[in-house]
C-alpha cells in the first residue's frame, strides 16, 4: 500500500470510530493562541480552568492581557501548571503581537504562512507544535501539527522511526495529503483521541481502531 493510501486509510478508520471532533475549542483566535501556550505540559481540563479564570477577570483580550501585571496573570492560570513560566510566555507572545501587529490577531494572520511561522518560532517559549497549533487552529492556515501522540502512533505502526524530526513527520503528511485545513484539523484531533484512549505509553491495543490486523 502506498503511503498516501495508508495515511488516508488511517484517517478514514479513526474518523469512522470517533466522528467529527471540532477541535480546537476556543471562541476566538486569541483564545486558541492562549490555549496553545497554556496546554504545554498539562492536560486540557487544567487549561479550561485557566481560560475560564481569565474570562472571569475580563482579561481574555490581547490589549487587556498585555497590560495586566504578570503576577496577576500567573495567579489566574495557576491550574495550567508552571504558571509563572507560562505567564512569562504569554507576556512574550503578547509583546510580539503588540510590536508586530498592534495587538491585532487578524493582522497577524494576514501574514504569509511560512513567514509567520518563522516569526512565531523566534518568540521565546513557542516551539514548532505550539506555533503550528496557533497557525492551524487560530489562523485557519494549512499546516499539519505534530505532537507526541502522532509520533507514538506512527512509530508503533512502523511508519516512522524514533529518529524522525518534527519537520520530517510534518512533511510526511503535507506531501502525501491535500493541503486542507479542515483535514489537518480533524486528523490531528483523531490522533489526540487515539493517543488518550488507546495508544498510551502503556498501550491498550484491544479495541483500538488501529489494532494490529485491522490495517493492511
Amino acid at each position: 500500500m502506498r503511503l498516501h493510501e495508508k495515511l488516508c486509510k488511517i484517517y478514514e478508520t479513526l474518523n469512522e470510530h470517533f466522528g467529527e471532533l471540532h477541535w480546537w475549542p476556543g471562541e476566538t483566535p486569541f483564545e486558541v493562541a492562549v490555549g496553545t501556550i497554556l496546554t504545554q505540559n498539562t492536560n486540557w481540563k487544567n487549561v479550561e480552568i485557566a481560560i475560564a479564570k481569565l474570562k472571569e477577570a475580563d482579561l481574555l483580550d490581547p490589549l487587556r492581557l498585555y497590560a495586566a501585571e504578570e503576577s496577576i496573570v500567573a495567579g489566574l492560570i495557576r491550574s495550567s501548571g508552571y504558571y509563572n513560566i507560562k505567564a512569562k510566555r504569554l507576556k512574550t507572545f503578547l509583546h510580539f503581537l503588540q510590536e508586530e501587529y498592534a495587538g491585532d490577531m487578524e493582522e497577524m494572520f494576514k501574514e504569509e504562512l511560512w513567514t509567520l511561522r518563522e516569526k512565531l518560532l523566534d518568540v521565546s517559549g513557542i516551539g514548532e507544535e505550539t506555533a503550528d497549533s496557533i497557525l492551524l487552529y487560530g489562523g485557519d492556515k494549512p499546516v499539519f501539527v505534530v505532537d507526541a501522540y502522532t509520533r507514538r502512533i506512527l512509530e508503533r505502526h512502523d511508519i516512522v522511526t524514533r529518529d524522525w524530526s518534527y519537520k520530517e513527520i510534518q512533511e510526511l503528511f503535507m506531501d502525501n495529503l491535500p493541503r486542507d485545513t479542515s483535514l489537518y484539523n480533524q486528523y490531528h484531533a483523531l490522533f489526540v483521541n487515539t493517543g488518550k484512549y488507546f495508544c498510551r505509553k502503556k498501550p491498550l491495543c484491544s479495541g483500538c481502531p488501529l489494532e494490529t490486523g485491522k490495517l493492511p
